[in-house]
């Protein structure tokens, strides 16, 4: 295996600049889908590269149940610092199990909590609550609804309720909530991976915001909408559902919409900054994967031919 074990622990490292392209450079339904690919891919491999090295660093242990031909030299040579990397991989991989499982529970509990919330009323695919507080969000579930507050729509006009209203049908047709929920495990996996989180809460929103330009057929309107909503709103209540205004820099996204709508291409060319970006995310993607099938592939070799003690 060598230093290809160690490998996908840092090459979420190289996603960075893809991010900030990406995000930039890609229609933002492209560069959701790639980012959030991204993300899954490398936080899966460096998961299996920490999982390799628990192997070696459990076999090192007293008393451990793992076959005694584990800890043979030959095994621990396959790894460098196998002393060091295999125990330190053991606490880390447990931590990021819990962290992960923390993340998902918080995101599934927030879900319940809100519907529950809505229990009683009609089940219309938009809820209009009596609340001071200026929100709205997207709320995926058995029945898609979209959950609004008398408070934000005082704030706006008719034209800037119906953009608000398509932007979060958007994110509901789109399912952005699983996006987000990827990347936000992806993070808790490898921290290195946490500005592809960043941009996909920010793509996302963008590609709300196209649509809903599409649907009401104003960009300017859009904008304003979004303008004057982030100034009040108190956002979504949890980073895995998608809300409105409440994600990513707000000039940027205003910006764009007052600017001419991005090009959907299938994939750029690579001379040019967009294309250098999926390119250079698809090239980083792909050694990580073939670094992690590589180290798997090896040290399952080594582990089962190696000799009983």
């Amino acid at each position: 295996m060598g230093v290809f074990v160690f490998l996908p622990l840092v090459l979420p490292l190289t996603a960075w600049p893809v991010a900030r392209l990406a995000e930039h450079h890609l229609h933002p339904r492209m560069a959701t889908w790639l980012l959030t690919s991204v993300s899954g891919v490398l936080a899966v491999c460096s998961t299996l590269s920490l999982a390799l090295l628990m192997v070696v660093g459990t076999a090192q242990l007293p008393g451990n149940p793992l076959p005694d031909g584990w800890s043979d030299p030959e095994v621990r040579e396959a790894v460098p610092y196998d002393e060091v990397a295999g125990r330190v991989a053991i606490p880390t991989l447990i931590l990021v199990v819990a962290s992960c499982a923390r993340a998902a529970w918080r995101h599934h509990r927030v879900r319940r909590r809100a519907s529950r919330a809505l229990e009683g009323l009609p089940a219309t695919s938009v809820v209009v609550l009596p609340d001071a507080n200026p929100y709205a969000y997207a709320l995926p579930g058995r029945k898609d609804r979209v959950v609004v507050t008398t408070a934000m729509l005082a704030n706006l006009t008719g034209q800037e309720r119906r953009a608000l209203f398509a932007h979060e049908r958007a994110h509901l047709t789109a399912r952005h909530h699983r996006f987000l929920l990827t990347v936000q495990l992806a993070a808790r996996a490898n921290p290195f991976l946490r500005p592809l989180r960043t941009a996909v809460t920010y793509t996302t929103e963008r590609w709300a915001d196209e649509e809903a330009a599409t649907r009401i057929g104003s960009r300017r309107v859009v904008a304003r909408a979004v303008g004057k909503a982030a100034l009040t709103s108190r956002g979504a209540p949890s980073v895995t559902l998608a809300g409105f205004a409440s994600a990513g820099p707000l000039p940027r996204r205003v910006a764009a919409l007052l600017g001419p709508a991005p090009v959907a291409r299938l994939w750029p060319s690579l001379f040019t900054s967009a294309g250098l970006a999926a390119w250079g995310a698809a090239a980083g993607t792909t050694v990580s994967a073939l670094s992690s099938a590589n180290s798997a592939v090896t040290l399952f070799l080594i582990l089962k031919t190696a000799p009983p003690l």
